[in-house]
């Protein structure tokens, strides 16, 4: 092939001039604010080996720069990334991608061969609007359930990291953290993800990575149909308050005819039943694992036949559950002898019995006490002490209510209350001090007037206050 620009051959029409690179949103990084580096036939594609137009940029922040590897013809025939390769729309390797496709795209290696098939390639790819992959792929099916297990949602930008320093593994880089590459131990070179090419990734061919990510489908859960063909029910949980059962009836009936939906608010799950044994088994399928609605994750399984049911449902006589027993362990103690009464035997140590006492009859029931101030017409009243004690005597052996005083009539004064204060006094104990004249006495009663002549003296509580202690009676003049 003819690689001078100014030679005069018609290979020289089908050199690439791109504007903008075809990337996936893992090689361009996540800022958005993005500067690259254009340079026309700047290199020879990998594939076609054609020259192209080269991008060169650096997805981000501590990253290592990145550029285009192949054409966007042989780009647009596989619908993978120009720089990693991996399909733009679901982010796996090609290899995976065909394989859960069933696709066979036999793209010719030699160079003539390959050259005439790019050509035809371009062809068509010129007479769509450019948004569609070319080739076996834009004549491919719906996905396959392997490629929505597999898929990846979110950009994985640790592939984006520099590499590793090849003189801190042998202990000579000098540069230390203004070092652009990793300073990190390497894989163990004997690992199949450590040897990777361009073309077998192209291809779909010996792709290590896409060998890991079958090996981790096959690894996946899946939902076996029950052995029990009687058995057409489905079970769908996780239906929140968003889900109705329209929504379920719209979803599966393109998988046939549907006997029943039984919706539990409480539980938040229904059950679909469904005509045909074949219909269930398709809506498994196409359900497990998949099936979205309102945005919500539903969780789909096959139901339980009245068998299993029943064998959930048996428990022991204590009320628990009842389990298989375990094999090699010794079985569970016989239960005590019964005597030949109707009484069980808490004798488990053999003990002589105590002699068994005659059965009294039952005693009859005691009601209440009957009240003994208030009998029946027909019935005399006891006899005078044969009261109840605590009750209340009969009407007629109560005692008479006490006297009222007549008017006018004045209660004796109250006793004199005693003093104990000043120093202890012998002999008797005095009365109470006479009322102060002119008022009334605490007994009621008559005003007291005070007597004709001088007031007595008072009495001596105190030593200060007796008038024959020295200094204080006056000297007569």
């Amino acid at each position: 092939m003819a690689v001078s620009k100014g030679a005069n051959t018609y290979n020289r029409q089908n050199w690439e001039d791109a504007e903008f690179p075809i990337l996936c949103q893992t090689c361009l990084g996540d800022n958005p604010y993005i500067r690259m580096t254009k340079e026309k036939f700047g290199r020879e594609c990998k594939i076609c080996q054609r020259p192209f137009t080269i991008f060169r940029w650096c997805p981000g922040a501590r990253m290592r720069f990145k550029k285009t590897e192949i054409c966007q013809t042989c780009s647009k025939i596989k619908n993978i990334c120009q720089t990693c390769l991996l399909d733009l729309e679901y982010g796996l390797p090609v290899q995976v991608r065909d394989q859960a496709l069933k696709i066979r795209d036999e793209m010719p290696k030699s160079d003539v061969n390959k050259e005439y098939y790019t050509q035809n390639v371009e062809r068509d790819i010129a007479l769509t609007d450019g948004t569609e992959p070319g080739g076996a792929v834009g004549k491919a099916q719906a996905p396959s359930d392997l490629l929505l297990k597999l898929a990846r949602t979110t950009p994985y930008y640790k592939r984006n990291r520099p590499h590793i320093c090849s003189f801190w593994v042998k202990g000579e880089c000098k540069r230390g953290e203004e070092c652009p590459y990793r300073h990190e131990k390497p894989t163990d070179p004997d690992d199949p993800l450590a040897d990777q090419n361009i073309k077998d990734r192209f291809y779909g061919t010996s792709d290590p990575v896409a060998d890991k990510l079958m090996r981790r489908a096959a690894a996946m859960p899946k939902l076996d149909p029950p052995e029990d063909k009687t058995i057409t029910t489905l079970y769908v949980g996780g239906l929140g308050e968003k889900v109705k059962e329209v929504d379920l009836k719209d979803h599966f009936y393109q998988f046939g005819e549907i006997r029943s939906i039984s919706v539990i608010p409480k539980q938040q799950c229904a059950f679909v039943t469904f005509a045909q044994r074949s219909a269930a088994e398709l809506a498994a399928e196409k359900s497990f694992q998949k099936l979205i609605i309102r945005g919500r994750r539903l969780n789909v399984k096959w139901g339980k036949s009245f068998a299993q049911q029943d064998d959930k449902k048996k428990t022991s006589d204590d009320g628990q559950a009842a389990f298989e027993p375990v094999p090699g362990l010794p079985g569970a103690l016989p239960p005590p002898p019964m005597q030949a009464t109707s009484q069980e035997s808490n004798n488990f140590f053999n003990l002589d019995q105590p002699p068994q006492l005659p059965q009294l009859p039952p005693r009859p029931p005691m009601g209440p006490p009957p009240l003994m101030h208030n009998f029946p017409p027909n019935l005399p009243p006891p006899p005078p002490g044969m009261g109840m004690p605590g009750m209340p005597p009969p009407l007629g052996q109560r005692p008479p209510p006490p006297m009222r005083p007549p008017p006018g009539h004045r209660h004796p004064p109250p006793p004199p209350l005693i003093s104990f204060r000043g120093p202890p006094m012998r002999g008797p104990i005095p009365g109470p001090p006479p009322p102060p004249f002119g008022r009334m006495p605490p007994g009621g009663g008559r005003m007291i007037r005070p007597p004709p002549g001088p007031p007595p003296k008072q009495a001596v509580h105190y030593p200060s206050q007796d008038p024959q202690r020295m200094g204080t009676q006056k000297k007569d003049e």
